[in-house]
């Protein structure tokens, strides 16, 4: 099974996977595919220059990239303490009140925390491409489509590939006429930021729009390899999967976090914007429920609101309670039954898809003998 992808990439796989963690992204560049690290979580370079450098020797010469979040234009912003002043007290208000309610705990031992808000700003996110670019970085990754022309232009000066996701197929021509080198297609069923339209109807649109001027990637909703072989029989060439190495080895989580994810099905999850402001797919539970009740405020834009919800973040994580965890997942949560490595999950994709794409054509082969009789 090998696709446009594997040669622009230099990768066994068509596979690309995302994560926050190093660990997971190293075994998935080592095992064929392409890990993906993702950078928002980090708000001080100098650790994000610490855990490249780890991925350098990690990875063993096998290819990475990073995924930053970044407004195609840059927005006006304030200090982190001039934003804290854009928060209305009643939002303040509700979210104590919301975290009591819930019997959410402080944050055990001294309760200090760094604040969500450092790496959904654009500033942090210029200084993630500027960190990875010092590094051997095979991709970057943009969440809200193309990052800037000047850093598309300094990345391909590298020799870097820039990829954008794109929820929508006029967004998508965008994305290709502001000089990107790959799409992600993303469906709604993805976790994290998502847009409104299934991956079933999405991916054919942006291939029908953009797939001869650039190699598009199927996302959202997949975590097997027959659905790898659906997203190839679409148009992709190849497919990018978060969710489903949550459930890893190598994914370090809390036992509530890792209880909620083996409990959950594929409808307990729900698009809100009450994580970064943005539309994403979270985890349903508690905590998500209790900003729909009646009275709860409407959700403030980014970065304002992950600037809101980052105490509380930290305090329901560290709950220990697998009711309120707050986390970024999509409906392919329902395939995660299981703590597999990375490895193994690899592998298993694989020879799923290669099974699939054969049994698809040797229907192919039957039809055509069939319409011969």
């Amino acid at each position: 099974m090998r696709t446009e992808l594997c040669d622009r990439l230099d990768i066994a796989h068509p596979i690309v996977g995302f994560s926050p963690s190093e660990h997971v992204v190293a075994a998935i560049s080592r095992a064929g595919g392409l890990g993906v690290l993702g950078c928002v979580r980090f708000n001080d370079p100098d650790e994000l220059d610490a855990v490249l450098t780890w991925l350098d020797e990690e990875t063993g010469g096998r290819p990475y990239g990073v995924d930053v979040v970044m407004p195609s234009t840059e927005p006006a912003e304030g200090a982190p303490a001039d934003l804290e002043g854009l928060i209305p007290a009643g939002h303040r208000d509700f979210v104590e009140r919301t975290l009591l309610r819930l019997g959410v705990p402080p944050l055990a031992g001294n309760g200090s925390h760094q604040p969500g808000v450092l790496g959904w700003l654009h500033s942090v996110a210029r200084t993630h491409v500027e960190v990875a670019l010092t590094h051997p970085v095979r991709l970057i990754a943009n969440a809200l489509g193309p990052p800037p022309s000047d850093v598309i232009t300094q990345a391909h000066a590298q020799g870097v590939l820039v990829a954008a996701l794109a929820g929508r197929a006029d967004h998508a021509r965008g994305h290709v006429a502001s000089g990107v080198d790959l799409v992600v297609a993303q469906g709604c069923e993805a976790g994290g930021h998502t847009g409104e339209i299934a991956s079933m109807v999405l991916v054919p649109e942006v291939v029908d729009a953009v797939g001869e001027q650039v190699p598009v990637l199927a996302a959202g909703g997949i975590g097997s390899g027959r659905q790898i072989a659906a997203a190839l029989a679409l148009g992709a060439c190849g497919a990018w999967m978060g969710s489903v190495w949550l459930g890893t080895a190598e994914y370090q989580s809390s036992s509530a976090l890792r209880a909620a994810l083996l409990g959950a099905g594929s409808a307990d999850t729900v698009r809100s914007r009450i994580y970064s402001g943005k539309p994403a797919r979270l985890l349903r539970n508690r905590w998500t429920e209790a900003w729909s009740d009646e009275g709860a405020p409407r959700p403030l834009p980014m970065p304002l609101q992950n600037l809101l919800v980052a105490p509380a973040h930290a305090r329901l994580m560290d709950s220990d309670d697998p009711t309120v965890v707050p986390m970024p997942v999509g409906q392919i949560v329902g395939r995660i039954n299981e703590v597999r490595p990375a490895a193994d999950v690899v592998a298993d994709l694989v020879a799923e898809a290669e099974e699939s794409l054969a049994r698809l054509g040797t229907l192919g082969k039957g039809a055509a003998g069939d319409r011969g009789n």
